[in-house]
């Protein structure tokens, strides 16, 4: 076939045009990424300058090793340690619901459940994600407290056990999804194997297949956590705004976030160390989460199964 053949010059035109909607295609993800790379950029810059400003007043010992902290009433003291205490708090709370729970019903979904309950409950846990925080909230505030009220009448409207609580059950359908595709990827050799070894159902699910499964069952609850420490509105409106060291769960505790929404709604003056104390929180709160999950993806990809 000639270079002139009409048939000839229609194939390279057709290439020449597949290249070029695959330029711009990829011209297009790029940009998505590159932009997702710069908000985050941009993020990390704009809590490194104000909190530069905030430790220009403020030592950064202090910061980190006081026990009061009020940036904005006076007498002002400026010890992050009670609203670290509060974070971890309803971290650990949280994660002690969440953890058991999310991972017994991702061992049913993945080793009991018949096919069709799993396409029916995943989906319906995967619901609860979805549900505004705000709401959690409230359903803290008008059930979760009432009934430990029920029990414990000296609580008071806010404290750390409802928060954790609700944090608990916002976190479970993160816990109990990711765990149950991790489950849901061991080859089944590995359970006939231990099936033909004389192995109960339970065995199987508890000696067989979590092991497997491991790094993406404490991924998942890695990042499971980083949501409970960057939780907002629901521990705001459950554990209240009272910075403070306690180890009494029916006590008001207060968390980074929750600062974090106070200051943003109070009429604190724009370059006041109050304000620039936003920044020096938020830069803590980003260490924490960016922490947590480097460590998911070290343990993931230190600990991962690859199976053919």
């Amino acid at each position: 076939m000639s270079d002139d053949d009409p048939m000839n010059i229609t194939a390279g035109s057709s290439g020449s045009i597949d290249d070029r909607k695959n330029a711009a295609i990829r011209y297009v993800f790029f940009s998505c990424a590159f932009v997702t790379v710069l908000t985050t950029l941009g993020i990390i810059l704009v809590l490194v300058q104000g909190s530069i400003e905030f430790f220009q007043h403020v030592s950064i010992v202090e910061y980190l090793t006081e026990t009061e902290w009020s940036p904005v009433i006076s007498p002002h003291s400026y010890g992050v340690l009670p609203l670290v205490w509060g974070t971890l708090v309803i971290t650990i709370g949280s994660a002690l619901i969440a953890i058991p729970v999310g991972t017994a019903t991702a061992i049913y979904l993945s080793e009991y459940a018949d096919p069709q309950v799993r396409k029916t409950v995943k989906p319906t846990l995967e619901i609860l994600a979805g549900i505004p925080t705000i709401v959690y909230g409230f359903f803290a505030l008008s059930f979760i407290t009432p009934l430990i009220q029920r029990f414990y009448p000296e609580t008071g409207t806010f404290n750390a056990a409802a928060g954790a609580i609700v944090v608990g059950i916002m976190i479970i359908p993160m816990v109990s999804s990711l765990s149950e595709d991790a489950m849901s990827a061991v080859p089944d050799d590995l359970r006939n194997a231990a099936y033909g070894l004389g192995a109960t159902k339970f065995e199987v699910s508890t000696s067989v297949v979590v092991p497997a499964s491991l790094s993406g069952v404490i991924a998942s609850y890695i990042l499971a956590l980083s949501r409970a420490i960057g939780e907002t509105m629901a521990v705001t409106l459950a554990a209240g705004m009272h910075p403070q060291i306690t180890v009494d769960p029916l006590e008001p505790i207060q968390t980074m976030t929750a600062y974090m929404v106070q200051i943003g709604i109070s009429d604190v003056s724009v370059g006041s160390i109050g304000y620039q104390s936003l920044f020096a929180v938020g830069l803590t709160l980003f260490v924490m989460t960016l922490s947590m999950n480097l460590l998911s993806l070290w343990i993931k990809s230190r600990y991962r199964e690859e199976y053919q």
